[in-house]
């Protein structure tokens, strides 16, 4: 695993979630659902804290759902 790609912890997700421009919606369960609308559409990211720190494969299905790559998904970070 690259230092470039790290495990991410659920606040930093939704730190990242935040930066994108995705707001807070709704909780079922353990999964947290994340929205986004605007000019381009609507989006919506499922994260499920209980799973962090986030596999590599968990944080690119996040970043597809964000509209994003996961070189972007990690650059929202601001590390």
């Amino acid at each position: 695993m690259s230092s470039a790609h790290p495990p991410l912890t659920c606040r930093e997700v939704k730190e990242i979630l935040r930066a994108l421009g995705f707001s807070f919606r709704e909780q079922s369960g353990s999964h947290e659902q994340w929205v986004k609308c605007d000019a381009t559409g609507f989006l919506k990211v499922t994260v499920d804290c209980p799973k962090a720190p986030f596999s590599q494969d968990l944080i690119s299905f996040m970043a597809r759902q964000a509209g994003v790559n996961k070189k972007q998904f990690y650059a929202a970070l601001g590390r």
